[in-house]
């Protein structure tokens, strides 16, 4: 088997076409949750804590001489990134929890009972009409 045709059985396969929509919706979803954060929840978080921008919190290690930048810690973006990832996570961990509540609520529907084979349908008439004849 070629490199080419294996390499294309593999591309096309579902579970990978699967995870790369995946990926895409995710990197999609990222954003709009790192706007939420950054945008919705961190102005009055910072403003209940005395008008803190977080994203400027940093630590001073060296300050700018000869033309040389200044070092900083940045601890404040470091925050800001935890923020946004306890967000993601709370949503996706809701995201997961609903759709197992819908799977259980499939699961927990009794399924119908399945039709007999033919035969057995043929049989179970011929049995009904025995027994409705007069003797």
């Amino acid at each position: 088997m070629s490199v080419i045709k294996e390499f294309r059985e593999f591309a096309v396969k579902g579970n990978v076409v699967d995870m790369a929509v995946g990926v895409v919706i995710g990197a999609a979803f990222g954003k709009i949750v790192s706007s939420l954060v950054a945008d919705l929840i961190m102005p009055p978080l910072g403003l209940v804590i005395g008008g803190i921008n977080f994203t400027n919190l940093k630590l001073v290690l060296s300050e700018a001489s000869d033309g040389k930048p200044g070092v900083t810690w940045n601890y404040g973006s470091f925050l800001q990134t935890v923020f946004d990832f306890m967000i993601i996570a709370w949503a996706i961990f809701l995201l997961v929890k609903g759709v197992n509540r819908l799977k259980r609520k499939e699961e927990a529907a009794p399924a119908a009972p399945a039709a007999p084979p033919p035969e057995i349908q043929l049989l179970t008439e011929i049995r009904d009409a025995l027994k409705s004849t007069p003797r």
